[in-house]
């Protein structure tokens, strides 16, 4: 997924293939995952405590606790509950429509009543 990431320059030119930083969740936090990203980029993902007691349990041979910050995972977990907010509707929820364009259409009547009702 990484291959396709294109982030746009603001004053133009070939877009970057690189972000910043990225943010995954706890699905993502695989130990091949994490090598592969630290050599990549900087990434902010939550490690599962089963994963964490697991490698505290190991002791020395368990590795490294991941690093972790704060207000960076404040953020990331901002932009996860946005973009959960319009699942709240079924129609978002479920995807009952078939094609592309009307559910992109559905999903921008759902935000638009989340935005009128704040």
């Amino acid at each position: 997924m990484l291959e396709q990431v294109r982030v746009p320059r603001p004053v133009g030119g070939h877009p970057r293939t690189r972000p910043d930083r990225l943010g995954g969740d706890r699905a993502c936090s695989s130990r091949r995952n994490r090598r592969r990203l630290r050599r990549r980029v900087e990434h902010t993902i939550p490690e599962p405590e089963d994963r964490r007691a697991d490698r505290q349990r190991r002791g020395s041979k368990g590795g490294r606790p991941t690093g972790f910050g704060g207000e960076t995972h404040r953020r990331r977990d901002e932009v996860g509950r946005t973009v959960n907010r319009p699942k709240v509707f079924r129609a978002v929820a479920t995807r009952h429509d078939k094609r592309a364009y009307v559910f992109h259409g559905t999903v921008a009547v759902a935000s638009i009543r989340l935005w009128l009702r704040t």
